[in-house]
């Protein structure tokens, strides 16, 4: 609709007046001109259930709460400090792993990529969240499934939420009570997490340097003095959030990312010669040997573009008329940046529907909020704050497997033949699990 219509498009979904962001130049409109406009979002009774009335950062109202929270993050939890601090638990689960790929060669099996790479974000969020893994067991195996259905009503569209008289759909087909039912599970959850970390703490102290999330959380929660102030059900709704951004986004780039190596043998084996160059078979891969990697990174990039992990962008909201790009906007229209469509414009992109890393081999062109046509992450006050943490997984995780493994697709298949359907949902997965089988490469 965008190649017909163009890069703003005002449409009326039931009572909201919705416009579509289509273009870079639309989007820098959007999330730098008139940054501080359209700072706010969409009221949803969907995010207020499953997110304690908006507590968390991502969809709580623009404001000092909300101003709060951000400094929260990017202070305290998300940190390049904060960061660095979980190498040990990327490195630790990473390992673990590179031994499961390392059991398959053994019988040439095939592996499920997809939920390999699901695993090990889990693992890596749950470990920086709670100090623990929540994955095996009863109570491990209700958490994630808890989870994957927190993330899949919020992707969903509520009629309610566009067109008022027809709210009571939700009732009929069992929808509000799924999301009753979630809410409530994922607060017992929650607080019985939090309970935990605060007995612990009175009764032993805490080690600074093995904090996790909740920890710091609960440490801005008692300490009066920092002018920050959360209660229990803002911690819970910002835990919440690192597991929406952290674990679901993670392992899609991951997935495509494998997918599109798979695909394209080439751009695999000049990833692995660049990988096993840097290392040169003598040590397991740093942060400094990442820096390095400039094809990795090349291909990481690539995959944001052509696979952009949540195609229309946590929506913004208008909070007062504006003229955009010589169009008026009145107060509370609601706005979508459609960041795939930027991704794929010719305008700035040649042949954008190939798969090509080299293309920002030679460019300045990054995904951090300041080049408006690959904005993944979204831009301005509202842009993702924890891309760092996000990035140091996935680096981290596309580089072991490729150095230490070669690959193929299952019963000799050609990357011409993968299904390449995609799954809607917050984050686009691909429909079908990705396998593939892996050989050690003995260095």
């Amino acid at each position: 609709m965008s190649k017909k219509y163009g890069p703003l498009m005002l449409l009326h979904f039931g009572n909201v007046p919705t416009l579509i962001v289509s273009s870079a130049d639309a989007a820098r409109e959007i999330m730098k001109t008139h940054d501080v406009i359209f700072a706010d979002r969409p009221d949803s009774s969907v995010s207020r259930r499953l997110l304690y009335d908006m507590k968390d950062l991502s969809v709580a109202p623009y404001g000092e709460y909300w101003r709060q929270l951000k400094s929260i993050f990017v202070l305290q939890l998300l940190s390049n400090k904060r960061v660095q601090s979980f190498h040990a638990i990327r490195d630790e689960e990473t390992a673990l792993m590179m031994e499961k790929i390392k059991e398959s060669c053994l019988s040439s099996s095939p592996l499920n990529m997809s939920d390999l790479f699901t695993a090990i974000t889990n693992d890596v969020v749950c470990r920086s969240a709670f100090g623990r893994k929540y994955r095996d067991g009863a109570t491990g195996e209700k958490f994630l499934q808890l989870i994957t259905e927190f993330l899949g009503l919020l992707g969903t569209i509520s009629v309610g939420e566009f067109i008022p008289w027809l709210a009571w759909i939700n009732r009929v087909n069992g929808f509000d009570a799924r999301v009753d039912f979630v809410a409530k599970e994922l607060d017992e959850f929650l607080e019985g997490v939090i309970q935990e970390h605060w007995d612990m703490e009175n009764s032993s102290g805490k080690d600074e340097s093995k904090e996790n999330f909740v920890d710091i959380l609960l440490k801005i929660y008692k300490d009066n003095t920092t002018g920050v102030s959360i209660d229990r059900d803002g911690i819970k709704a910002i835990i919440l959030d690192v597991f929406a951004a952290g674990t679901d986004t993670t392992s899609t780039v991951l997935e495509w990312a494998m997918t599109e190596l798979l695909r394209h043998p080439i751009v695999m084996k000049k990833l692995q010669n660049e990988v096993r160059g840097v290392l040169n078979g003598n040590h397991d891969i740093t942060d400094a040997d990442l820096e390095k990697m400039h094809y990795l990174k090349a291909v990481v990039k690539e995959t944001l573009r052509f696979h952009t992990p949540i195609p229309l962008l946590v929506p913004r909201e208008a909070r007062e008329d504006v003229k955009v790009m010589g169009y008026d906007i009145a107060a509370g229209t609601m706005v979508m940046t459609n960041a795939w469509a930027i991704g794929q414009d010719p305008l700035y992109w040649k042949e954008p529907q190939k798969f090509q890393p080299e293309r920002f081999l030679n460019s300045s062109i990054d995904f951090k909020g300041l080049d408006f046509q690959l904005i993944p992450f979204g831009a301005g006050r509202r842009g993702c704050p924890g891309i760092s943490f996000a990035m140091a997984t996935n680096e981290l995780v596309l580089a072991n497997i490729v150095q230490k493994f070669d690959w193929e697709l299952p019963n000799g298949a050609k990357g011409e033949d993968l299904d390449m359907s995609e799954r809607p949902g917050v984050s686009i997965h691909r429909k079908v699990p990705l396998f593939a089988v892996a050989t050690q490469c003995y260095l």
